[in-house]
């Protein structure tokens, strides 16, 4: 390569690298996708809107913004567009925003999103990488305090409203706030939420797990599953090692230890489900929902209870088939379609181009039923051909049809039930 064209291309990856932080590989693949051997051509792709979108450096902050509770790491990307919210997310516990997102917000499906959306990334006190040992004195933050930081994230930011998209530890954050700032949320992704306190078993199953492993091995299963950890490590062995070196050798494991600990010590969120012609008053997220949760994840159980306590009108639950407890790095694809939809029923991403994925809609006691004349018809339908072909399955408690995840999009508009989509 001659070393005009070397320069350029060296160039090239560099400022790639400052926008994203992306490995050597991801880099090399955009540049012979999207590079020609020309000098000429190459300047004429840097000015073009494709390069300004992903790889523009001058459209990346990285801050340590100060709250009332201590500093937290935030990178900004993108510039604000007037009419749309921002992506607000959260990690979890032993993540940090690369190791928890990277994976999907690299992936080429989400780049429809990410033209549309500026993304602000929130770490923890403590929990970006090369972090330095929080002081002796100094108290972590609760959950609930982490949750109230927030506010403080967005104007700085001058973000007048976000959709949330968290995972565990970073999920539950979202939904406090979310709770205590219906005003600046517009839409929540929580993926592995729990919201319920830990019990006093599961506190003494905590400590007695403290005694007896290691914090990485306790946060591997955290993220993945205790009953099923060692099928997880035959099935996703190189998943595993992969973050279990990356909690040993690029998080400061003081620091993770204060954050897993204020997690387990989090108050309940103390939802309720609004009942028809009862008390409609009840204290529940405003927004519309979208919870995500692998068939195999630890927090299953926690994820479908936090469905039944939510408004059925504005909550949806995808259960992930063959998914462990890490859906958006186990099946990225599946829950960037989600997403696009999730956003399209909010009323943005109208045009978005989205390959349709076949899915199974599950109601917790009935059919779903969808408002409107589009899709009451087409429920209408699936429920005559589910009946004539499967009669004996009225008996079941939970039944089941196939629909688009077009039902993803509608729900935030209008469903008269809570709706769960295993795909």
């Amino acid at each position: 390569m001659p070393h005009s064209i070397f320069h350029y291309y060296y160039e090239f990856i560099s400022v790639y690298q400052a926008s994203h932080g992306s490995d050597l590989r991801v880099v090399l693949l955009h540049f012979t996708c999207n590079c020609t051997k020309s000098k000429a051509h190459i300047q004429s792709f840097k000015k073009s809107p494709r390069f300004g979108l992903f790889f523009d450096a001058s459209l990346f902050q990285e801050e340590h913004v100060e709250t009332q509770y201590g500093n937290v790491h935030c990178i900004m990307t993108r510039t604000l567009k007037a009419n749309h919210p921002a992506i607000l997310t959260f990690h979890d516990v032993g993540l940090n925003h690369k190791s928890c997102f990277e994976t999907l917000f690299n992936h080429q499906d989400m780049h429809e999103i990410i033209r549309h959306f500026p993304v602000c990334h929130v770490e923890a006190p403590g929990q970006h990488e090369a972090a330095k040992t929080l002081p002796a004195g100094h108290t972590y933050p609760t959950m609930d305090q982490l949750s109230e930081a927030l506010p403080s994230v967005l104007k700085h930011f001058g973000l007048r409203s976000v959709i949330g998209l968290g995972v565990g530890a970073g999920a539950y954050i979202l939904a406090r706030f979310a709770l205590n700032h219906p005003d600046l949320v517009d839409g929540l992704v929580l993926i592995n939420i729990n919201p319920s306190a830990e019990g006093l078993m599961d506190t003494f199953a905590t400590k007695i797990t403290g005694w007896t492993q290691t914090l990485p091995d306790t946060i591997i299963a955290h993220l993945t599953s205790v009953s099923n950890l060692q099928d997880e490590i035959l099935t996703n062995h190189d998943l595993i090692a992969t973050y279990r070196h990356h909690i040993t050798t690029t998080m400061n494991q003081a620091n993770v230890s204060q954050f897993f600990c204020s997690y387990n010590h989090r108050n309940a969120l103390e939802v309720e489900r609004p009942i028809p012609g009862g008390n409609i008053n009840v204290r529940t997220l405003k927004c519309s929902t979208l919870l995500i949760v692998g068939d195999h994840s630890p927090a299953v159980d926690a994820v479908v209870d936090c469905n039944s306590k939510l408004n059925p009108t504005k909550t949806t639950l995808l259960k992930m088939a063959d998914c462990g407890g890490l859906p958006q790095v186990d099946q990225p694809a599946k829950v960037i379609e989600a997403f696009k939809y999730f956003i399209q029923g909010m009323g943005y991403l109208s045009s978005a181009s989205m390959t349709r994925l076949r899915s199974r809609t599950t109601s917790s006691s009935s059919l779903m039923s969808l408002d409107g004349p589009r899709s009451r018809a087409h429920t209408n339908e699936l429920q005559r051909s589910q009946i004539s072909s499967h009669s004996n399955d009225e008996k079941r408690v939970r039944s089941h049809t196939d629909v688009s995840m077009d039902s993803i999009s509608s729900v935030n508009q209008s469903v008269s039930k809570a709706t769960e989509v295993a795909c």
